[in-house]
């Protein structure tokens, strides 16, 4: 059965500027710890001349696996709280660099932390956040006598339509939850009299886009 589960909705890159200390973050999907790895490797390539390349990863469905990097920066200064900004967020099958450019002005332990939570918290928001929620795929077969009204009404409802197959007979293809089937199924067999049913065919997964949650460093 498929898990629901947050995710960004597209790659995305956004600088910071603190004291003259140039925050470059950038944010891509990685569904395991290989694409985690070779996404964190290219950057590394992309700014191989900067101070730091800081990182933090999360993968799997249920965020199985979590890892950070300070980098050489102070310890628990960049990698952690890097982290616990996508933790706060919920997300997984996410990867996120925060590269710096040392300005020469020292920030202390408190501001690197600000500075690598922000950076994230920012580029989050210049990406966006999707839940990726799981739907039953369904499928309701009838003959040409019933399809008319059976589509006519579908389309008058919230059900969600997918599909309409026209061959020897009209197979409708709809997406919907577990929760609702029952409630899609009875609505079937109340507006044919009986004549059709409800049948899954498997599952899939939607993407729905929410508000990332506001930095509070």
């Amino acid at each position: 059965m498929l898990i629901g589960y947050r995710t960004i909705a597209e790659p995305g890159e956004h600088e910071l500027m603190i004291k003259k200390s140039r925050f470059i973050a950038t944010i891509a999907r990685a569904h395991d710890e290989d694409e985690a790895r070779s996404f964190i490797a290219a950057r590394k390539k992309q700014y191989w001349d900067a101070n730091h390349n800081c990182s933090a990863w999360i993968v799997g469905e249920r965020g199985q696996l979590q890892r950070s990097s300070d980098d050489g920066e102070p310890s628990g200064t960049a990698g952690v709280p890097m982290l616990s900004v996508l933790q706060r967020n919920g997300l997984t099958d996410v990867v996120v660099v925060v590269t710096r450019y040392f300005g020469g002005t020292l920030l202390g332990a408190g501001g690197l932390i600000r500075a690598y939570g922000q950076s994230v918290s920012h580029v989050i928001a210049a990406a966006g956040i999707v839940e990726v929620q799981p739907r039953l795929i369904v499928a309701v077969e009838a003959t040409y006598d019933e399809a008319g009204r059976l589509e006519y009404a579908l389309r008058a409802t919230e059900f969600l339509l997918q599909d309409v197959e026209y061959g020897a007979t009209v197979v409708f293809t709809l997406q919907t939850t577990t929760t609702e089937l029952p409630i899609l199924a009875a609505w079937v067999a109340e507006t044919t009299n009986g004549a059709c049913e409800v049948v899954e065919i498997g599952e899939e997964y939607v993407e729905v886009r929410i508000t990332p949650l506001e930095d509070e460093s």
